[in-house]
C-alpha cells in the first residue's frame, strides 16, 4: 500500500497540492529578497529544488513516484522556510514538529538507499531488526550533520545553544522510529528506483 492509497489521494490531486506548495515557497523566495533574509532565501531556493525532483525523476529516468510521497516531502520543506519567517524564535514546539517531519523524509530516503543496496548484492544480507536500527542511527547521524553546518553558518541561521541541540535530536530520533515501526512499506517504489539504477550501473 501506498501513502496516495492511504490518504486517497490521485496524481491529478498531488500535481494541485504541490503546484500551490511551489507557488507558496516562490512567494516566500520573493518575500526573503524584498526583506532581504538570507535564511528564507536559501531556504526557499533549497525547497523549490526539492519540490522539483520528482518530475525531474519522471523526465530523465521515467521514474513516476507515489504521489503521497511527494506531498509528503513538499510539505517538510515548506515547513521549513515559514519557519523562518519567526516561528522557530516564538514556537519551541514548531521546531520540534519540523525536526520531526523532516526526519521521516530523511530516514525514508535512507531507508530505500539500504535496502536498494541489500536487494541488490548477494553479499549483503541484513536480519530485519537491524534495518530499523540503520534508519534511527543514519536519521541521528544526519541530524547530526545539520546542526554542524547550522554551527558553521551560523550567520545565516539561529543556533540556540546545546538545549536546543538535544531537543532537535529527540525529535529526529522520533521521526526515524516513525518510519523504522510503520513507515518503511510506504518507500517500496523508490527501493525499487534505487534498485534499478545500481542495476544499470553495474550493466556499463
Amino acid at each position: 500500500m501506498t501513502l496516495s492509497d492511504v490518504l486517497g489521494l490521485s496524481d491529478s490531486h498531488e500535481r494541485l497540492l504541490v503546484r500551490v506548495l511551489q507557488v507558496t515557497l516562490a512567494g516566500l523566495l520573493v518575500y526573503g529578497l524584498v526583506v532581504s533574509q538570507m535564511a528564507i532565501i536559501v531556504a526557499a531556493v533549497i525547497g523549490l529544488g526539492v519540490t522539483f525532483l520528482p518530475a525531474l525523476l519522471r523526465r530523465e529516468y521515467g521514474y513516476c513516484m507515489d504521489a503521497g510521497l511527494v506531498l509528503w516531502i513538499s510539505i517538510a520543506m515548506i515547513l521549513h522556510v515559514i519557519g523562518f519567517l519567526g516561528f522557530y524564535d516564538r514556537f519551541q514546539w514548531y521546531d520540534e514538529i519540523t525536526h520531526m517531519i523532516s526526519a521521516t523524509v530523511i530516514a525514508g530516503v535512507g531507508y530505500a538507499a539500504f535496502r536498494a543496496l541489500e536487494l541488490h548484492s548477494e553479499d549483503i544480507e541484513v536480519p530485519s531488526e537491524f534495518r530499523a536500527v540503520f534508519i534511527v542511527v543514519f536519521v541521528l547521524a544526519a541530524g547530526m550533520f545539520w546542526e554542524i553546518l547550522e554551527y558553521v553558518f551560523g550567520g545565516l541561521v539561529t543556533v540556540y545553544g546545546i538545549d536546543d541541540i538535544v531537543t532537535d535530536m529527540v525529535f529526529n530520533g522520533v521521526g526515524a522510529i516513525i518510519v523504522a515501526v510503520w513507515g518503511t512499506g510506504y518507500v517500496d517504489g523508490l527501493i525499487e528506483f534505487f534498485r534499478e539504477r545500481l542495476r544499470s550501473k553495474s550493466d556499463m
